[in-house]
């Protein structure tokens, strides 16, 4: 039985996912600890732009704060971190977001790191955190696919396709040695394509429970 629950915000509307992204959580914990997912009420089903992220930020706080007592630990599960400083202020137990647990993981050691990802719109988001986190130095940039995310989120296989194609420009033009892929939504992609390279691939959804994890010393 389960000692020990985790929260995954998905500030995103999709239901579906947020069933996804809690699936990929649990392949990353032992089975003393269940994660419990939440879905924002209101907003589009994929954040994809700056105007989407800033407002599903306190609907991601409100999430937070309103289920924090019977958990360990919360996760904001969208690439932009939504409310994530405001929710730390608001609740005494640990609070960790995909987009800086992936950077974090990514920049151990020194390593230099890139983001592969479909949402152009949210480009300075993503600069923004690295810098925020003190990892300009080791963020080699951001490359995008060049098709529309929501057509290629329908399509499974075509998102790797495409992502594929970022990933290696990350690597062979930016001279990354770690690979983030941006997104929530992506997480089964980001696994998919672990294994078609040699330099780390790292899926932000198991970063950030890893993160989370060492945080509450479970």
């Amino acid at each position: 039985m389960a000692t020990t629950r985790i929260l995954l915000i998905n500030p995103n509307t999709s239901a579906a996912t947020t069933a996804m992204m809690v699936a990929i959580a649990r392949t990353a914990v032992s089975a003393d600890v269940e994660i419990v997912g939440a879905t924002v009420p209101d907003g589009p089903a994929m954040i994809t732009d700056v105007l989407a992220l800033a407002a599903a930020a306190p609907q991601v706080v409100e999430l937070g704060v309103g289920l924090s007592g019977g958990v360990s630990g919360i996760i904001v599960s969208a690439f932009g971190d939504p409310g994530l400083d405001d929710l730390r202020r608001r609740v005494t137990i640990p609070v960790v977001g995909i987009a800086e647990s992936a950077m974090l993981a990514a920049a151990e050691g020194g390593r230099r790191f890139g983001v592969a990802t479909t949402t152009p719109k949210l480009r300075t988001a993503i600069d923004a955190t690295a810098a925020g986190l003190g990892l300009a130095h080791c963020y080699t940039g951001t490359r995008l696919t060049l098709e529309d995310p929501l057509d290629m989120m329908a399509d499974p296989d075509r998102l790797v396709a495409a992502l594929r194609l970022a990933v290696s420009a990350c690597i062979e033009r930016d001279g990354a040695e770690a690979v983030i892929i941006g997104g929530g939504p992506l997480g089964n992609a980001a696994t998919a394509l672990a294994p078609m390279f040699d330099v780390p691939v790292i899926a932000p959804i198991c970063a950030a429970v890893r993160r989370l994890l060492a945080l509450a010393r479970l």
